[in-house]
């Protein structure tokens, strides 16, 4: 009878929405859904209000649930309207700027327009976009189209690029990049270390524990895969080097992405927004 009532007891737990609604117990669950498909940080928004697709490694909202073409195209021509566009992929050269011009010169052409080495974006002050194609392929072979901006300078020899792309055509320019800056050490491996109290860390594994021993019992059985930590993004493997060192040129190339988040605003208020929620920094000079 005490062990029927304690396993009564058990499930009663397990079944509380309280409990289950739980700061850790709702992190361990989101990271186990997380395991094929990354969130974005404006997921759970987006979840409530968007109908979700899952491309590129991502879940991203396709078209909303409510009918709100109209208010989206009057936030759009009188307001502000933001998207979320963090699934797009980042890519960080840093180097000699001689080197990177010579090199990003082979991938691009001015006839077909803009190329890295225009007078206003090298400067840092504006984005820049064009079409990158296969080293010396030129009008033949694209891969497709990016931005960048350029890091002011700030008196070193060093340049830092930031090249934003699309998940699909993140691989191709990737291995490109890498072949003509001759990049083929890995520089390291993203697994970041978090630094969390020791209590913190003792609580979150009770919970991960006990929630995946739930679901194991619930769904799975034996072969239920533990949770872990969902590090990296859609289109790398949490295992695999995300910076490469070129020893000849002493170039380096680092996949920044969902480590940058990126929005877009668009409408006549945009600026007001921006000039609204962004405070300047008060710089002090000792």
């Amino acid at each position: 009878a005490e062990k029927a009532a304690q396993q009564k007891k058990e499930q009663s737990r397990s079944k509380c929405r309280k409990a289950r609604r739980r700061h850790l117990h709702l992190v361990a669950e989101f990271n186990r859904r997380q395991r094929k498909n990354i969130w974005l940080e404006t997921h759970i928004w987006h979840a409530k209000r968007f109908h979700m697709v899952k491309k590129w490694g991502y879940c991203l909202g396709n078209s909303p649930t409510e009918k709100c073409y109209r208010a989206c195209y009057r936030a759009m021509t009188k307001h502000c309207l933001l998207q979320d566009l963090s699934y797009y992929c980042c890519l960080e050269l840093t180097g000699k700027e001689d080197e990177l011009l010579k090199q990003l010169a082979r991938v691009c052409s001015m006839d077909a327009g803009l190329t890295f080495e225009e007078v206003c974006c090298l400067s840092g002050r504006f984005e820049g976009c064009l079409d990158l194609y296969r080293a010396d392929c030129y009008p033949e072979a694209m891969l497709g189209p990016v931005t960048f901006i350029w890091k002011p300078r700030d008196g070193s020899a060093n340049r830092q690029l930031w090249i934003w792309l699309h998940p699909a055509l993140k691989q191709d320019i990737l291995q490109e990049l890498k072949a003509i800056f001759q990049c083929s050490e890995p520089g390291g491996i993203c697994v970041p270390d978090p630094v969390t109290p020791p209590l913190q860390e003792e609580n979150q594994k009770a919970a991960a524990q006990s929630l995946g021993k739930r679901r194991r019992e619930d769904k799975e059985g034996e072969k239920a895969v533990p949770l872990k930590k969902i590090i990296g993004d859609g289109t790398r493997d949490p295992l695999q080097a995300c910076s490469w060192l070129s020893p000849a040129t002493g170039v380096v190339i680092s996949d920044r992405s969902m480590e940058i988040l990126r929005y877009r605003l668009i409408g006549p208020g945009a600026h007001r927004v921006l000039t609204a929620t962004l405070t300047p920094a008060a710089l002090q000079t000792v």
